[in-house]
Formats: C-alpha cells, structure tokens, sequence
C-alpha cells in the first residue's frame, strides 16, 4: 500500500502501532513508516524505524519477514551514503529469504546495484528474480523489476532493451493500483524518450509524472534530475541550475536521501558549466566527488570528474595534468560502458590540442570519433566535432568542413523533432562549435562565397520553416485566455499604485503552463533541404548591396555582396562594437524625451564609431543603391539607420539572407485588406489610426473593445498590410511573452504562433517591438522573429523606446509613401527625410528599422 496511496498507508501504519500489536505486525508497520521517510521524508527517521522494524522481525522468528526488512534497510543504507554497510544488510536479506522473498530481495540488491552505478551486478540479480516473481505471479514486483531493468539498459546506451522492458512493464501496471509506481513507469517513459532523442515528449511524460507525483503527496527527486538533463539537452541550462538547487534545498530540508543530493549536485555542475558559469560548476562537482566517493560509487564519481575537468577547461586551466586526468576518465567510463566515454576522450583531445601535443590529441580524438557513427544524436554530434578537431589539427580545411557537415547535419535531423520555436532555436548551441570551426576553415582556405556559405548554414535556422502550430487544446487555450485576463488585472492594479503579489503569482503559475506545453509540440517539419545557394542570392539582388556580418575569433568580418560577386573587409572587434551599440540605446532612451536636445551630437558620433566597428572600408564600397544589412544575434539591438552610411539610403535588416530571400519571394495575400489596432494607454492615443483609416478608405478597424485579442487575431491572419499601435513590452527573462498591450490584455508572442499566416507587411509602431533576445548559436527570438516565418515579408518595428507623439507624423509619412507603391525600406526612408529635424523627431527616426525584403 506505501506505493499504491503512500499517505494512507502511513496513517494506517501509525494507526497499528497504536493498538499494541504483535512483533510480527509491529515489523510490519515500522517498516512501512521506513519506507515512506526513506523514499519521501527524513533518512535518520527512517533508519531508526527500519532498524526497529528488523529487530522486531527476529523477536517474531520469522526469517522471510527479517530478509524483506533487510532488504529495505539496505536501500535506505545506500541511500544513506552508507555503501558497506547496506550492501551486507541486502546480502544477510538474501541469505535469511527463500523463494518468492528471497526473489524481492535480489530486486532491492539490483536496484542498489543501480544506484552505485554498478550495472553488470544490477543486471545479474535482476535477471535471477524476474522468473521466479513471474513463477508466483507477482505482477507488481514483476513490473517493477522489468522497469529497473529497463533503467538500467539505458544507463548503458541499450536503448532498444528498455523500450521492450518498459512496454512489457507498463501493460503489467495498468492492471495494478500502484499508483506511485504507475508515475514511476510514466516518469521512465519520459527518460526513454529522451534518451532516443524526442525531448518534446520527454518533457510531456515527465510534466504527466509530476502531477501524478503531486497528487500522491510524494516528491520525486530522481523526477527533478532527469528533467534537468533534458533541460539541458534543450538548450535550457540556466533552467536547470535553478530547478537541481531548488530540489537540493527541498531535500536538505527533509534530511532526505544523500545519494539523491549527490545526482543533483553532479547535474547542477553540468548545467552550470553549459550556462557559462565555470565557478559554480567546479564549486557543485567538487563537492558531488567527494560525497560519491564517500559512498562507494565509482561509476557516479567518474561522470563527476568528467564534469569537474571541463568545467576547469571552460575557467581556463588547461594544463598537460588535465589531459592526463580527462584520458583516465574516459578509460574509465568506457570500462563501465557508460554512453560519456567519448565526450571525455574529446575533451582530452581538445586540452592536447591547445598545448600543442598533436600525438596526444590525434590519440584520444581518434577514439572519440568513433561514436560519430551510431548513437543517439548528440553522441554523434560529439564524434563529429572530434573528426572536425582532427581535421583541423592535419591541416585539411576540406577535412574540416566535410565533418563540420556531417555534424550540423544531424543536429539538424534532431532539431526538426522540435516544435517549439524556443527549443529549436536553444538546441543551435550544440553546433555552434561545429559552425565556428567552419566558418575559421571557410576564412583560411577558401575565399568570401564559401565563407559566406558557411555563415548562413548555422545563422537564423529557426525561421527556415515556421514553428509547428499549436494544437487547438482547450487547456492551453484557456491559460491564454487565464493570462490575458490576469495580466490585464495586474497592469491596472499597477497603475493605481496598488501591490499584486498575488497576481504576480498567478501570472507566473500560468506562464509556466504555457510554456510548458508549449515545449511539449512535437515538430512536424522534415529537415530543410532548400540549401543556401550564392549564385541564386547574387542574381535576385539587382542593384541591392547585402552585407552579412560574421564573426571570427572576437572580430567581425563584412562580406559585401552585390554586382555579381562577394567581397569579404576585415572591420573592428565584435566586444567593441556591443558596447557601442548599448551606448547608443541609453542615448535614444535620452533623446525620446525633450529637453536632451544637447546629446544629439554625441548620439551621431557614437553612429561614426559604430560604422567604423561594424563596416571598416567596407562602408565605402556600398555604392549608392539600397542596403540589407545581415547582423549576427549579438547585434540586433543596433540602429542601423544611425550610421552615416546608411542613414539616407533605402535600408533593411534581416535575420540572414536566406530569410531576406524567402521574404522576397514570399507571394502576397490575393486580396489587398488592410487591418488597422489600437491598442489602450498610448501618450497619443493612437492618433494615427484615425488618419489612416480615412486614408484607407474601408479597413478592418479595431479599437477600443473591439481590440480584444481572440478578435485582433482573427483579422490580421491573412492580411496584406496590418499596422497595430500598442504598448509594446519585451520580457528579456522569457521573451516568447513579449507582448503588445490590447483591452483584454497582452498579445503575446504564443499568440501570434496560432496565426495560419501572419500579415504580409505589419507595421508595429510602438516601443521596443524590435527587441529580440539572442539565444542559441545564432538564433534570435521575439515579436519580429515570430511573424517572419509565417508568411510575413516584412516589418516596421522599434529597437528603443520612442516617443508616442513623435511616432505619429513618421507613421503618416510611413503609409504615405507606402499607398504610391513603395516597399517598407524606401517608404521609411522617405519619412525619415520629411520629419521636423529636431533631435526628438530624429530619435525617433532612427529607432524604428525595416525587417524583410518588401
């Protein structure tokens, strides 16, 4: 009953202790008040009950009752960090059963086995108990050893075994009331899925697992660390650090199970070091090898060596000690089979290689590059980049690039599995080494095309296809509509100077839900097989520049592209150029207000300094026809209208140029409906809309109640033009709920991914709807970033904040250039050159950018 309603059966167990029961029943009872405490509450506890609980089992001289309370004593021993003396208390429970008990105990001895990472010994006495349990009919115990078993394959790589396993084991559950096992076997399912490489489904079972968990009153600490593995492996580290400290404090709280708090350390290693924070990785693997290696548990204290070395690395301190302590490591873990093994002997590699030790490097990249062949994606990823790195180290630029390919495409395999925008774009990251060691080749032996190749193959890969669209599941539906309503609630109590925690609170339960279903779409869009081709973006340019903006090794590269041919100019430091940029955005804040006119002459020179940066030579060379500029995600924030070169020209910016290509040929609604939103608490209320809905003649306006949000969405899918004036926020912390303010409420980045096809051309004239967070490898997400894939082929929006009324005059003379035919870039140009030339209207100008190609 501890398994199938564990709360009552603590109840019940209490309840029997209180009526002065036998020994034998009294064991009973102390045992299962052991079991909860071990698996749910405090080990001290536990171990006094389950002492208690096998003493009394001798008093009542019952040896099959004795060897089933040893049994859970040497669990909880294990658990306790106590290795010694818990493995003699399961080989006494052995020795004491007979039969049907003696079956139980073998499983409880393998699933310690387990825990201490002993694999060929878990998977021994597991494969002695399972006929024996089946001889009885055991059905649950049956189940749970074939669960284990199947945990055990895919510790071990053998991920076909555990889906056999853990089929068999769930038809077995179903015809149980083992409620808390029944969440385990979901819980497993999700780390088989995970372990094949569908992290969509590996997040759903786990959420399924948590609810299961929470209506059972039980906490699931192994539940916490898979799902931080997945986390990570989607690009979500910093999430996982913040998700294995919290399940850290909650267990410290309870006195709970050591072994636990030792897996979680090593998984918040691992997550620190993949957020980029070295000092905090070293700090939890340090510690997580000492309490491992207290414990008896070889296997568990290699994996957090591995994890201590690299993050020494990433501080650093590479050292030929290091190389000598990474080989042992990989010897070690490929002795345990463990799937970890090359990624310890690339790390070695990749530490010889920056000490100038060729052998030694050719040694263990060699070894590591063997897994790049077969495996779950990221294992072959690994391989991958240990045959680019050697490569590489025998001076073949063609070696280099034909395995950077063979990597990035796998990653590519795996990344259409991905629904979520999000994900997609975080799970860039893993090839961001690859793309890098191509780009450096690409500079090295070949010249600007293939340079230019190399950097769209892994820039802005997110908006190749459009996110899978959500399913129309009532549940997310109403979280949408839950938010809105809440958020909406908040702003006003805000504004009225009223505190909201609890709102707050709300509205951060329910971005968790939509976010976390959202994660859960699984993608539905085959690999990309539309390659970047030069000669075709050389031939749909006519007359247009297109310069794309690499980085390599800290400095930025401009390749001009125009007139038949590329042309590649070496310009300042990247690092230079982001400080720059955000001077400039606080002195756009400054100048969005009146009174800051002194600071426009500083503003302008921060532009020169930025073309200098950015552009070098190559701003000479620009001639004097239109302009696509191609930055690098780091760089989104820059105005580029601000820079003299480009500041009079018919400008527009693009996520790469395969996306302006896309834009370009992007056809246009077949009717010509215009959709015109005003949104609440605008400075100018909006005031251009009016104008222009006399201007348009008959369009679709919403404003005031009618600019709810189900309604707004329906209109502009499938508009040709929509401009919408809202408040725009951009949430740096999560920016799939960056917002524009409607009566309702916010519509959020989710929203605009339910559209079957966004506006062909959307002007968004408010603050900070350029904004963009940059994620991944080279990846950016935000309002912009949403619209482009699904159908839009071009944008106005704002990377600072404006000031409202300013805004209104350069929207009329927007629209006005755009009703004589002109694209978004030469109509904003226009508007530009016709603002008052006062700093206020100038900011302004300047803020807004020109995204797509029409």
């Amino acid at each position: 009953m501890v398994f199938a309603a564990p709360n009552d059966a603590l109840a019940r167990a209490e309840g029997v202790l209180g009526a002065d029961p036998s020994p034998l029943h009294a064991s009973v009872a102390h045992q299962v008040i052991g079991i909860w405490q071990r698996d749910w509450g405090d080990m001290r506890i536990a171990l006094r009950h389950l002492r208690r609980a096998r003493d009394l089992a001798a008093r009542a001289e019952s040896a099959e009752r004795e060897a089933d309370v040893l049994a859970a004593l040497g669990v909880a021993l294990v658990h306790a960090g106590r290795t010694q003396q818990g493995l003699a208390a399961l080989e006494r429970g052995v020795e004491r059963g007979s039969g049907h008990t003696r079956a139980r105990v073998l499983y409880r001895r393998a699933y310690a086995h387990w825990v201490l990472g002993r694999h060929r010994e878990a998977l021994e006495d597991v494969r002695r108990a399972i006929p024996v349990l089946r001889q009885v009919d055991d059905v649950i115990w049956v189940a749970r050893a074939l669960t284990l078993r199947a945990t055990v394959h895919l510790a071990v790589g053998a991920v076909d075994r555990a889906d056999a396993d853990f089929t068999a084991a769930e038809a077995l559950w179903g015809t149980t009331g083992q409620e808390h096992d029944k969440a385990d076997a979901v819980e497993s399912r999700g780390l088989a899925a995970f372990r094949s490489g569908d992290i969509p489904v590996a997040l759903r079972l786990f959420d399924e697992a948590e609810e299961r968990y929470a209506k059972l009153g039980t906490p699931s600490f192994m539940l916490y660390i898979r799902r931080c593995e997945v986390l990570m492996a989607a690009g979500l580290a910093s999430e996982a650090v913040i998700e294995a400290d919290a399940a850290i404090g909650v267990l410290d709280g309870i006195g709970g199970q050591s072994t636990r708090k030792a897996e979680l350390l090593l998984v918040a290693a691992r997550a620190a070091r993949l957020a980029g924070d070295p000092g905090t990785a070293i700090a939890r693997a340090a510690l997580a090898v000492r309490l491992f290696a207290g414990q008896r548990r070889p296997w568990w204290e290699t994996h957090a060596r591995l994890v201590l070395i690299q993050a020494r690395v990433a501080a650093g301190r590479g050292s030929g000690r290091l190389v000598a302590d990474a080989a042992a490591v990989a010897e070690k873990l490929a002795s345990f089979g463990a799937p970890a093994a090359p990624e310890a002997s690339l790390l070695a590699g990749r530490i010889a290689l920056g000490l100038g030790w060729t052998d030694d490097a050719e040694r263990h990249l060699a070894v590591a590059a063997r897994s790049r062949h077969g495996g779950p994606p990221l294992a072959r990823m690994t391989g991958w980049a240990a045959q680019a790195l050697r490569a590489r180290s025998a001076g073949s630029g063609r070696g280099v690039l034909e395995a950077c390919r063979r990597g990035l495409d796998v990653l590519d395999d795996h990344r259409t599995t991905l629904g979520a925008s999000e994900l997609r774009a975080r799970a860039t990251e893993q090839g961001a080494e690859l793309a890098a060691l191509a780009q450096q080749a690409s500079l090295e032996s070949g010249g600007p095309r293939r340079l230019l190749v190399w950097s769209e193959r892994w820039r802005a890969t997110v908006l190749s296809a459009p996110p899978t669209r959500p399913p129309a599941d009532p549940a997310l539906l109403g979280d949408l509509t839950a938010f809105r309503e809440i958020a909406a609630r908040a702003e006003e109590a805000r504004s009225d100077g009223r505190p909201v925690p609890a709102l707050d609170r709300e509205q951060r339960r329910l971005e968790r839900e939509i976010r976390s279903r959202t994660l859960h779409i699984r993608g539905e869009t085959p690999g990309d097989g539309d390659r970047f081709d030069v000669g075709r973006l050389l031939a749909r340019l006519d007359g247009v520049r297109l310069v794309e903006l690499a980085v390599l090794d800290g400095r930025v590269q401009v390749l001009l592209c125009g007139d038949g041919r590329v042309r590649r100019f070496e310009a300042g430091l990247l690092a230079e150029a982001e400080v720059e940029a955000e001077h400039v955005q606080a002195g756009l804040r400054r100048l969005a207000h009146p009174g800051a006119e002194a600071r426009l002459p500083l503003v302008e020179a921060m532009g020169r300094r930025l073309e200098e940066l950015l552009l070098g030579p190559a701003a000479a060379q620009l001639g004097s026809g239109p302009v696509v500029v191609v930055p690098p995600g780091r760089l989104h924030r820059v105005p580029w209208a601000l820079l003299p070169s480009l500041r009079e020209r018919v400008l527009s910016v693009s996520p790469s140029a395969s996306s302006w290509l896309r834009a370009l040929e992007t056809e246009p609604p077949p009717d010509d409906r215009q959709v015109l939103v005003r949104g609440p608490g605008l400075a100018s209320g909006g005031a251009e809309v009016p104008e222009l809905a006399d201007r348009y003649g008959r369009p679709t306006l919403l404003e005031h109640e009618a600019a709810r949000v189900p309604r707004v969405l329906r209109e502009l899918d499938g508009a040709a033009l929509a401009h919408i004036a809202a408040h725009g926020t951009f949430r740096a912390d999560s920016p799939l709920f960056s917002s524009l303010r409607m009566a309702d409420g916010p519509l959020i980045v989710h929203d605009f991914e339910r559209l079957d096809r966004s506006p062909h051309r959307i002007i968004l004239s408010s603050c900070d709807t350029a904004r963009l967070a940059s994620v991944g490898a080279d990846e950016l997400l935000g309002l912009v970033t949403a619209l482009l894939p699904l159908g839009t082929a071009g944008v106005v929006a704002s990377s600072a904040p404006v000031n409202d009324a300013a805004v209104v005059p350069l929207m009329l003379a927007l629209h006005k250039g755009l009703s004589t035919g002109l694209s978004l870039a030469e109509a904003l140009r226009d508007a530009r050159a016709a603002l008052p030339g006062d700093a206020l209207h100038q900011a302004t100008g300047w803020a807004f950018t020109a995204f797509g190609a029409v």
